[in-house]
């Protein structure tokens, strides 16, 4: 691959090795907070320069993925919550170079088609290419001008430096146990190799390759529009049987319709079968009431995108079928959001059991448009999918879920005078501020000021930098030092 570096070119490689440097700043120095939304505003003030001049495809869900990024990023300065905070680390690179490749697509190109994912990776190993010429580009530009046979002479002189550097260090070290003369003498020369600092070595190394990264991925990106993949807007060739698919569905729904009957009658009713408390009901059939509710979505998905439409009655009766595996679907989740709802009320509130009651409302809007698409073909699931999930996800890290925890805990304190601080306390800053709240209202539980006591003692000894600053982190520790004990 040939390759022409003009002016712009050298500023922005410039650009990316002060990203590059940022990068190393804000994600390999401990703790991830205000860094994190930093980066996310210099990477994009480099790239908006870049491609100042470019015109952008798909700018509308463009639009609607920087706002997500943007989001997600300040999570990092507003709440604090140990999963999102590992998932977002994977999530938003992965959102930003989805955003990227997207916007500076060919328009013709739809980002809702598998097709783009192949399409993200062959820009990716282009990227590479790129990265890999520009290298060879700045060896000739540095062979310009000298002799060839000096060049070869000091490039195998260099060869042999790097080779006799790991041979000499052992030698020395064997002939130097061997003979404590022989160490007096070049007692100072092993320190030499303790200079090297592995540490710096590697940090440099790191932004060395995360400016590879930004400046390959944008460079290439900004070149020419390359030739994209075919897209085949007929059917896919895995064509389901119509007559099996309708066996299966019809059986399907026959045990669904007899479990919901059930259902009704006693679970709904409000009474119980056995010996069972409403808690341990809830319990034994929550995981699995949700796990059969993501089989039917993995079966209605299958139908709906691999089955053949067949005749007129035909193509009825499958539409009518996989109504019902969705309804049914439906009265499923229901029944999960209810034994959890009890469960809550017997145990507690957690993390988990907030998260997965979000859930299956997103479950319940996912089910509500693959039924409208059952009746309406021409509506794209894969489409409505990604924007529901991207939405749900990134609305799910701003409300800061810990926050819904932690109130629900204290109004069930409230009615029951139960609470479980050891949980709380573990629940990121937010539980620590629920239980100052609970302090400084004089309320006797058990535990309670050791608790606080050790947390205080924590946040003072807490070593705090720039890139970890987080302001829910930062309330509680201000509170924590002001609170006093009686």
């Amino acid at each position: 691959m040939e390759i022409n570096v003009n002016k712009k070119d050298w500023i922005f490689f410039g650009l990316c090795l002060l990203l590059g440097i940022l990068a190393e700043e804000s994600f390999f120095r401990g703790i991830i907070g205000v860094s994190f939304l930093v980066f996310i505003i210099a990477f994009y003030a480099v790239f908006f320069w870049r491609f100042r001049h470019f015109p952008f495809s798909h700018q509308r869900f463009g639009y609607l993925l920087v706002i997500c990024i943007w989001l997600l990023s300040a999570v990092y300065v507003l709440n604090e919550n140990i999963l999102f905070y590992v998932l977002n680390i994977i999530g938003i690179p992965a959102l930003v170079l989805f955003h990227l490749v997207a916007v500076t697509s060919p328009k013709n190109f739809r980002w809702n088609q598998l097709a783009f994912i192949l399409y993200i990776f062959t820009r990716l190993l282009n990227a590479i290419k790129y990265n890999v010429a520009f290298t060879a580009s700045l060896g000739k530009l540095v062979k310009r001008g000298a002799d060839d046979n000096n060049l070869q002479v000091w490039k195998k002189v260099l060869i042999g430096v790097v080779i006799s550097v790991p041979v000499l260090a052992v030698i020395l070290r064997l002939l130097m146990s061997a003979d404590s003369q022989f160490a007096q003498l070049v007692g100072g020369v092993p320190d030499l190799f303790q200079m090297v600092d592995p540490e710096g070595i590697m940090r440099l190394i790191v932004v060395f390759l995360c400016m590879g990264i930004f400046f390959g991925v944008m460079q290439v990106l900004y070149k020419k529009q390359m030739m994209v993949m075919k897209q085949n807007d007929q059917r896919v060739s895995v064509i389901l049987d119509t007559v099996i698919s309708i066996t299966v569905l019809f059986l399907i729904n026959i045990v669904y319709v007899l479990f919901i009957i059930v259902q009704f009658r006693y679970f709904f009713g409000g009474s119980l079968q056995g010996d069972y408390t409403y808690a341990e009901y809830a319990r034994k059939g929550f995981f699995e009431l949700l796990f059969v509710t993501l089989i039917n979505l993995s079966i209605t998905i299958v139908v709906i995108s691999l089955g053949d439409s067949g005749k007129a009655g035909i193509k009825k009766i499958r539409q009518v079928l996989l109504t019902i595996l969705v309804l049914s679907s439906g009265v499923l989740l229901t029944s999960a959001f209810k034994r959890l709802s009890m469960y809550e009320e017997a145990y507690g509130f957690s993390f988990t059991r907030v998260l997965s009651h979000s859930f299956m409302i997103f479950l319940i809007v996912i089910f509500t448009y693959t039924l409208v698409k059952i009746w309406v073909e021409k509506l794209s699931l894969f489409h409505f999918y990604f924007l529901t999930a991207l939405i749900y996800y990134t609305t799910i890290n701003v409300i800061d879920l810990d926050r819904i925890v932690v109130k629900e805990n204290i109004n069930r304190y409230e009615e029951t005078g139960k609470i479980d601080v050891d949980y709380l306390s573990s629940l990121s800053a937010t539980g620590v501020l629920g239980l100052i709240e609970l302090y400084e209202r004089g309320e006797n539980i058990p535990h309670l000021e050791t608790i606080l006591r050790d947390q205080q003692l924590a946040a003072r000894t807490e070593q705090q930098t720039w890139q970890s600053y987080n302001l829910k982190r930062e309330r509680t520790s201000q509170k924590l030092n002001e609170l006093q004990f009686k």
